[in-house]
């Protein structure tokens, strides 16, 4: 069986995981139970190995803070004629270690062995160090 692959995502319009949670949670009555749906354009074709355990993390103001798993994708049609692609999350935003991304546009596959970290149960109640720390840790090699 061949392994799986993460997502990585721009969370556009959210500076923060409280900003997507909340949002998230004003959206829910629309939703499948207990699940988030983030709509793209593109479909994976590497299907498979993001089905088979693969997670969407959220990069917010280029920063890498969450992820939620990925239970399944669903075909959506536009009101514009467009099919796109539904990614089908679990609900439950699971914060991350903070790791700088440069910008970019669509998502990206994310390979699990460069993806970061959860953060423990008690680290996640912390609060995230500014994106500008983060980025100048980064650039002298802290992570």
């Amino acid at each position: 069986m061949a392994g799986f692959v993460n997502i990585l995502k721009l969370c556009v319009g959210a500076d923060s995981v409280e900003d997507l949670i909340d949002w998230q949670k004003v959206h829910a009555h629309s939703w499948p139970k207990d699940c988030a749906l983030h709509i793209t354009r593109m479909w994976p074709k590497r299907e498979i190995e993001v089905l088979a355990g693969g997670s969407l993390f959220w990069v917010f103001r280029g920063v890498i803070l969450a992820r939620q798993r990925i239970v399944g994708l669903k075909r959506i049609d536009g009101t514009d004629g467009i099919q796109r692609c539904a990614f089908v999350l679990d609900a439950e935003v699971i914060r991350t270690e903070a790791v700088t991304r440069r910008p970019f546009q669509g998502w990206r596959y994310l390979d699990p062995a460069e993806s970061p970290r959860d953060l423990s149960k008690g680290r996640a109640l912390e609060d995230a160090l500014p994106p500008s720390l983060v980025l100048a840790f980064s650039e002298i090699g802290l992570r």
